[in-house]
């Protein structure tokens, strides 16, 4: 009989190598910020493994499952987890890539955990959006000192433990956040849910909340309507006598990716919540949370990017076609090399903006971070799209994991404020914040002198910010070009001759297609991707 079935020519999965090592963005990136590489270096060689990679998996073919009562018709409002769920935020928790940097002394201590958040997401993003919030809830929290106080320690505690129990005396706590409604989206003044003082200083709140993602968690940050205007409260999952505080979970979002995460449609009915913050200041309390969160965003598109992009690289080093391997194939390199630069230039934004929680300066992180959300986070579902694409055929079934990747690359752009909120909030940042727009004037102008394309886009940028008309209709032309200029600053100081020389040509001086892979003549595309390639194929 002919053998039919002998596989040739597929190359290896992408596994036992180490996701922090093999990335010399991050490496140098960290070195440049002073960040501890011995904990990020122990959940890169954990990613790489097969078991992990087996966890990721089966977290997503396994969702969350509702369970409203009990066996006896008692309401519960519970989410069931696949038991990987656990072992992905065992390890999260217990790396302190939640709450665990406020409590630190380290003068780094936010640039490691970005660092290991970023390493960790590019295993299984959906179980970071718990992790996510904790870490951001923190400095919204402490806008209320007596809730911080016996709060904080469980937020920063590097032990998990799930379940819905008493928060004070439980070794480990999550937290998460109720903003959005049916009526409302972004438009969170909007909100209807009612909050009314009660005979024990709390007050208790009644409403709906449309999307509350990590219903389990043990506490959230929730925003409802006071006669002062909306107001930030602390609602927990139990209270302080053992019982269970009214939060329904009326139904689980059915959403195109972030699977393994639960996200939840909640009903509030006389919920008992304590007060973060002045009454008619709740927006701007729970926008430290915002903040933070948008930060966590960024991190999460740039391991989604890297990820991709190491997977190209991969499978086109072990695939051949046409007498040699793709990756030395002319085009393909093209394409690998722009995928590899779109990488490299996230990657040192998003540590950039971590450095700023650490150091500072004022101002530099509330503008910078809502430029690279808008920017950041939208490049990941078109670089997604192309490593996928790299992979052929095989990059379209689960089992490459490409399909999980391109499933989760939208949601980063529409998670706390879309393409449009984020931009305007720039165009807000700009108006409102001269401190914002010095600190980034002199980070981008850093590298003034250095490369001709970069002053070039700078002097177009200062053209665009100067002029004021129609200013909101061209807030995601300034937002890119901010986006784009940062990145450019950091590549031009930071990282090697053709990694910026690449990003110059194309994305400041037009010297590109309209699709990746169309890099000018001239350049070293054989470098950049050497440089990208994770380790086993280098």
């Amino acid at each position: 009989m002919p053998r039919t079935h002998e596989v040739t020519n597929q190359p290896p999965p992408l596994l036992d190598h180490d996701v922090a090592a093999g990335d010399a963005a991050l490496v140098e990136g960290m070195a440049r910020y002073g960040a501890d590489p011995g904990p990020v270096r122990v959940l890169g060689e954990l990613a790489g493994t097969e078991r992990v990679q087996r966890w990721a998996a089966e977290a997503n073919g396994y969702p969350p499952v509702l369970r409203t009562h009990d066996r006896y018709g008692n309401r519960i409002d519970e989410v069931d987890f696949h038991p990987a769920w656990h072992e992905l935020m065992r390890v999260a928790v217990g790396a302190g890539l939640h709450g665990t940097p406020w409590a630190s002394t380290a003068p780094a201590a936010h640039v490691t955990r970005a660092a290991g958040f970023y390493v960790w997401s590019q295993v299984e993003a959906g179980h970071g959006c718990p992790v996510s919030m904790t870490y951001a809830a923190v400095p919204a929290l402490r806008a209320e000192p007596s809730l911080a106080a016996t709060y904080l320690p469980g937020l920063a505690s590097t032990a998990y433990e799930p379940g819905l129990r008493l928060a004070v005396g439980k070794a480990g706590l999550l937290a998460g956040m109720g903003m959005t409604e049916k009526q409302g989206g972004s438009d969170v003044r909007a909100n209807t849910t009612r909050a009314v003082p009660d005979s024990a200083g709390g007050y208790r709140l009644t409403g709906h909340k449309w999307f509350c993602s990590a219903p389990m968690c043990d506490l959230f940050l929730v925003l409802a309507q006071v006669d002062a205007g909306p107001t930030c409260f602390l609602v927990p999952r139990v209270l302080p006598d053992g019982d269970r505080n009214t939060f329904r979970l009326q139904r689980l979002k059915d959403k195109l990716g972030n699977r393994s995460n639960a996200s939840a449609e909640v009903e509030f009915e006389q919920t008992v919540g304590w007060r973060v913050g002045p009454e008619g200041r709740g927006v701007p309390t729970i926008l430290e949370m915002v903040t933070a969160t948008r930060l966590d965003c960024v991190l999460g598109s740039a391991a989604a990017i890297r990820a991709a992009t190491a997977q190209a690289i991969h499978h086109a080093t072990h695939r051949r076609a046409f007498g040699r391997p793709l990756r030395e194939q002319p085009l393909m390199q093209a394409v690998l090399a722009d995928l590899a630069v779109e990488s490299e230039a996230a990657t040192a934004l998003a540590l950039r903006l971590a450095s700023t929680v650490d150091s500072g300066p004022p101002g530099l992180g509330r503008l910078a971070t809502a430029v690279a959300k808008f920017w950041v986070c939208k490049r990941a579902a078109v670089v997604t799209a192309e490593a996928l694409e790299c992979l052929g055929g095989n990059g379209y079934v689960e089992e490459s994991g490409m399909p999980r990747l391109y499933r989760e690359a939208p949601l980063n752009s529409i998670w706390e404020g879309s393409g449009n909120v984020i931009a305007l909030d720039v165009l807000r940042a700009l108006a409102r914040q001269p401190e914002s727009v010095a600190a980034f004037s002199a980070e981008v102008e850093a590298a003034s002198g250095a490369d001709d394309r970069l002053d070039a886009a700078v002097k177009r940028l200062r053209a665009e910010l100067a002029d004021p008309d129609r200013i909101e209709a061209r807030a995601r032309r300034v937002a890119s070009l901010m986006a784009l200029c940062l990145q450019g600053s950091l590549l031009v100081r930071h990282a090697p001759a053709a990694v910026a020389d690449a990003f110059c040509a194309t994305r400041l001086d037009g010297d590109w297609g309209w699709v990746l892979g169309t890099l000018p003549v001239g350049l070293d595309p054989k470098a950049i991707v050497d440089r990208a390639a994770p380790t086993p194929d280098r």
